[in-house]
């Protein structure tokens, strides 16, 4: 039988090197002959081959025109419009049949690749990657990747022996797009594409950007998986959830790294299911309204902690499946608790089978590395200049707070997005159009991410790290702010931890560290962050930072998480500080548990954390109002000689308060007179000296009548008794008020 195509053309396909692969497979007319197609395949571990008309059935065995695998055969019928399949016989003697993955049209459309191409898709991943699909009845998996750059890009897998030759793709242009829909392709397949550049013989192979599954690590393949089988059961909570202010609520934030939170067998990593299991009730029982999970997105190195991520897509496969992760979500809001996830826009690593050098060239970061490599961290950063890397990370996002139901982003390394010079002397970094440091690209890119977030997303909340001055990072982008809404306030820590390192003889002269954060408190949304940064790196353990002995820190970090949930704010802790960890933290291993059963306390410091928290839920006064002035108001802000500190937190309804006394001293003040804006009792709702918290039990006998003596600018007043290294929160009593026995007060 003659051939229509030219040898040079089967020889190009054979060795893989042929960028139009649709041009020679598949069903093509033969021309000059009416109802007769000329059907194609490349089959290299075929030894027979035979088109079946699914429609009459009749049979043609295929020639094959080609020693490695090219079958050719000539059908009754015409194109478009004939139904068929292959049947065939492998050389290890195993039947097969299988539709043609070239009888297929392209599943993009035009509108599809624009909205990709333009940089605004924020559901990119929904067309690119790879998804099951349904095709005139045939069932299989539409792979489509970004490679501009590249001439040739075929999908590699267990389906076709990891053969480059086998699956090439149809380039959508321009857009750079490659796209295929191979039929019979099922969940659980790995794959990869099999990329050769236009640009100096580059060939590699790489992971899908769009992945929703990796393989466990050492090894990097994307496995095909349907994210729609799932069911999920927290319908009422993302009702609510879109309903929800989360500026006026209590958050009260639990950051966890997922893999050293606690371990079985003193080693193992607990998977999703079983760190639901286990956390879930824990963190329900201490009172947090949050987890925040340090980045969960597949990862090569255990000890980047998650923070160089090459599956943006793809939840670690360590801990099990992206059904085991919707789990965990899933249980999560069952029982009450929102989940933050860290996000990682801001660099990514230079692993090769990742996003780096993706086609040849600097496809997702900058071929410059003045601005496209990060001279501290030894990474590459995205550019966000270009459109198609703007709709990857915009349709990141999005893909996480929808698809995985995350109530949350805190997006991490804001700082050196904003700043050009960021990490770099002078001369290792490019100037912006104005001359200027500030990426313009960048700030451009985080507008439109918090726009689009907030649009598409209501009720979720976009956090951002960012450590500088840069001003109204938490305010409204029509307002000319990013967006975020809120904001890691560092300035807070860094002043108030230096402070608890002081020996407390010397704290009087270091009074307005406490005091300064209340200067620019409403500035902007704030969370006030104790997080896994500030004990790593030799850094040490929170409460290995506070000075004294051994009584006296524990104190200390009362006293500190009290001030914490005290100060207008949002609030976040770091896993194994709310019962007092000596050890720093490391993600090889699990918390000290073994703290809780063998030390009092331990068990009286996390006793304090649940109380603290269950309080800051109570009391509308300490969340209602924490980004605005009327929420709070300075008792006595400069009695540095003693190191005390007083204030009260408003609710919006003013005549909801509490009183708020802080003793940064190992010594215990009687008669310590503070003025209040009314009559009546004074009930102490909580003061960390309590036995039960590990204290000594000096306090007010459950609370005081208030004088009719003016003080503070008060015409009331309360003689207090502050205990050593302590914190007194008292609520006024009002009439016919009663505490009732289930609210975990503490006097």
């Amino acid at each position: 039988m003659p051939t229509e195509i030219h040898p040079s053309a089967i020889a190009s396909l054979i060795v893989g090197d042929h960028g139009a692969p649709f041009d020679l497979l598949g069903p093509h007319p033969v021309r000059d002959r009416q109802a007769l197609v000329s059907i194609r395949a490349f089959r290299p571990w075929a030894r027979t081959l035979t088109v079946v008309n699914e429609r009459t059935g009749t049979r043609y065995p295929m020639q094959r025109l080609h020693e490695a695998g090219f079958f050719e055969a000539r059908v009754r019928g015409r194109w478009p419009g004939l139904r068929y399949h292959f049947e065939g016989e492998t050389y290890a003697g195993l039947p097969e049949s299988f539709a043609d993955p070239y009888a297929f049209g392209p599943l993009l459309t035009e509108y599809d690749l624009y909205l990709f191409s333009e940089g605004h898709n924020s559901q990119a991943y929904r067309k690119l990657g790879a998804h099951l699909r349904e095709v005139d009845g045939v069932r299989g998996v539409n792979f489509a990747v970004w490679a501009p750059n590249a001439y040739r890009v075929s999908v590699i897998g267990d389906f076709n022996g990891w053969d480059a030759r086998v699956h090439p793709m149809r380039e959508h242009i321009p857009a750079g797009v490659w796209e295929l829909f191979i039929p019979g392709v099922e969940v659980g397949a790995r794959y990869k594409f099999d990329i050769r550049s236009r640009v100096e013989g580059y060939h590699t192979e790489k992971t899908d950007p769009y992945g929703f599954l990796s393989e466990m690590r050492p090894r990097t393949a994307s496995i095909v998986t349907d994210l729609d089988a799932y069911a999920w059961g927290d319908r009422a909570w993302m009702h609510a959830r879109a309903e929800r202010d989360p500026l006026a609520g209590p958050m009260a934030i639990y950051e966890v790294h997922a893999g050293s939170w606690r371990r079985k067998n003193g080693y193992e990593w607990l998977t999703y299911r079983e760190l639901a299991d286990a956390l879930i009730p824990y963190v329900s029982d201490m009172g947090y309204t949050h987890i925040e999970l340090m980045p969960v997105a597949e990862h090569p190195l255990d000890r980047s902690w998650g923070y160089q991520v090459t599956g943006y897509y793809a939840p670690t496969s360590r801990y099990g499946t992206p059904h085991d992760f919707m789990y965990f979500v899933d249980r999560c809001h069952q029982h009450g608790i929102g989940v933050i996830l860290d996000w990682v826009p801001a660099h990514f690593p230079k692993d090769g089978h990742a996003l780096s050098y993706f086609d040849g060239t600097h496809l997702y970061e900058h071929a410059d590395t003045r601005k496209g490599e990060h001279p501290d961290w030894g990474t590459y950063i995205f550019n966000y200049g270009r459109n198609e890397v703007r709709s990857f990370l915009l349709s990141n996002a999005v893909f996480w707070l929808k698809e995985y139901h995350i109530d949350g982003l805190r997006v991490d390394a804001v700082s050196s997005m904003l700043y050009l010079d960021f990490g770099r002397r002078a001369g290792e970094w490019i100037p912006n159009s104005y001359g200027g440091n500030e990426n313009l690209e960048a700030i451009r890119f985080l507008q439109e991410l918090n726009t689009v977030v907030h649009g598409e997303v209501p009720g979720t909340v976009m956090i951002a790290e960012e450590s500088t001055a840069w001003p109204m990072v938490s305010r409204p982008t029509y307002l000319g702010g990013l967006g975020f809404t809120l904001k890691w306030n560092m300035g807070w820590m860094h002043d108030t931890l230096d402070y608890i390192r002081l020996d407390p003889i010397y704290r009087r002269f270091h009074h307005h560290n406490l005091t300064f954060s209340l200067m620019y408190a409403f500035s902007e949304n704030f969370v006030l962050s104790l997080s896994h940064d500030e004990v790593v790196h030799g850094k040490g353990s929170l409460i290995n930072k506070a000075f004294g002995d051994w009584w006296q820190k524990f104190a200390t970090l009362r006293l500190l998480l009290g001030y914490q949930y005290t100060h207008p704010g949002k609030k976040l802790t770091f896993m194994g500080q709310e019962f007092g960890q000596w050890s720093e933290w490391s993600e090889a291993r699990s918390l000290d548990w073994h703290l809780l059963d063998e030390w009092p306390m331990h068990r009286k410091m996390q006793a304090w954390a649940r109380d603290l928290n269950h309080l800051y839920r109570r009391e509308p006064a300490l969340y209602e109002q924490d980004f605005t002035p009327e929420g709070f108001e300075w008792i006595e802000a400069n009695d540095a000689e003693q190191s005390v500190y007083s204030y009260i937190r408003f609710a919006r309804d003013r005549r909801d308060y509490l009183v708020v006394v802080l003793n940064f001293t190992p010594v215990p003040r009687y008669g310590y007179r503070i003025g209040v804006p009314e009559e009546g009792y004074y009930r102490e709702v909580l003061n960390s000296d309590a036995e039960c918290y590990g204290g000594g039990n000096v306090g007010n006998l459950g609370g005081r009548l208030a004088e009719p003596i003016a003080w503070h600018r008060y015409p009331h007043s309360l003689s207090l008794t502050l205990p050593p290294l302590g914190i007194v929160i008292l609520k006024q009593q009002k009439p016919g008020e009663y505490l009732l026995a289930d609210q975990h007060y503490t006097p």
